[in-house]
């Protein structure tokens, strides 16, 4: 790798007008030489103003670039973005993010001084601009919510780790195992680093690399988008013949077993264990809410325990939903046709 290689950051938006401002301008503000930076924002059709808001930012600043993407979704953005970038180094920054001013010296340097990684990035400081955004933020950030994703939770030290958010490639490991999977509607950077680490490719978190991120503001919103996340991993299951950890199929799991408790209460018998089922969830819920409303503002409480349920059943719903369109991901077994795909971000 050269000393200061080109870096080029491709951005997908699609009606990002609250924070694109402010993401182009961290990116504009990184102690990376600047010579060495190209900034690609790809635009799906935005309709809130957006691409007015890039266009002022590549008047001040000639290394931005807006390029379009008709198809609207993340994973053609990145397709687009590839095609224009000149660097040797690619890094996705999304639209309702804001990195810190080291984050590409830092990734660059961690490529530099670990060759046997492909893929590096930092920590995601997840923050929300509402009350219930706040709460969202908190389940979002904890293992209680979201499992062991370090990317999301932190690490204590620098790890090797199955995904990362905003993904900072070789382009050299991008040219090997191809582009992003244009069928994904969510989970293509998962999907994407799923072939990296089973073509032996690596993959680096920084855990002190902490990457600011927008959660969305509502339960409803933040619902949809885990039930899209679990929907689409059904896809990506088949296309591997396995998910790249267990913590993908648990929500799916705890689905089951909660539809499994309110059936069983009709035979009386089964009420006492279907009860018990319950109630174990239910306190690991108020458990675990308790200890993030102490750290996060004890009148979120009740935000946060709906945001850890909606992050769970969102998750699990739409993977059995993604069960019945995809059919059951046997190896071997001819997947179904993609079904019409749900709107992007």
């Amino acid at each position: 790798m050269a000393f200061d290689p080109l870096v080029s950051v491709v951005v997908p938006i699609r009606n990002e007008a609250a924070t694109i401002g402010r993401c182009l301008a961290a990116l504009a503000a990184q102690d990376y030489p600047a010579e060495r930076v190209e900034i690609l924002v790809v635009d799906g059709a935005s309709d809130d103003g957006t691409p007015d808001i890039v266009r002022a930012a590549a008047s001040i600043d000639p290394r931005i670039r807006l390029l379009h993407n008709p198809a609207r979704f993340a994973a053609q953005a990145m397709n687009v973005g590839l095609g224009a970038a000149r660097g040797e180094v690619i890094a996705r920054v999304d639209g309702h993010a804001i990195v810190p001013p080291d984050f590409l010296s830092r990734t660059v340097d961690a490529l530099r001084r670990r060759p046997e990684v492909d893929c590096v990035s930092g920590a995601l400081d997840t923050r929300g601009r509402t009350a219930t955004g706040r709460a969202i933020a908190a389940a979002m950030s904890s293992t209680a919510g979201v499992g062991p994703a370090r990317f999301r939770t932190g690490a204590r030290d620098e790890r090797l780790v199955d995904t990362v958010a905003f993904p900072v490639y070789r382009r050299s490991a991008l040219d090997r195992i191809g582009r992003f999977d244009e069928e994904l509607v969510r989970n293509q950077d998962d999907e994407l680093n799923l072939r990296l680490t089973r073509a032996g490719g690596r993959i680096l978190l920084l855990p002190d690399l902490r990457i600011v991120y927008f959660c969305h503001s509502t339960l409803r919103r933040m619902w949809r988008q885990y039930f899209e996340y679990g929907f689409w991993k059904v896809r990506v299951i088949q296309k591997h013949g396995r998910a790249a950890s267990w913590r993908h199929l648990v929500p799916s799991a705890l689905v089951a077993a909660l539809v499994v408790a309110v059936v069983a209460m009709a035979a009386a018998p089964l009420r006492l264990p279907a009860a018990a089922i319950m109630a174990v969830y239910a306190a690991f819920v108020l458990v675990s809410t308790a200890a993030l409303a102490v750290r996060h503002g004890v009148t979120l409480a009740p935000r946060i325990a709906a945001a850890i349920v909606a992050v769970h059943l969102g998750y699990g719903i739409g993977f059995w939903n993604g069960l019945l369109a995809f059919g059951v991901p046997i190896p071997g077994r001819p997947a179904a046709a993609a079904p019409l795909r749900p709107a992007g971000r």
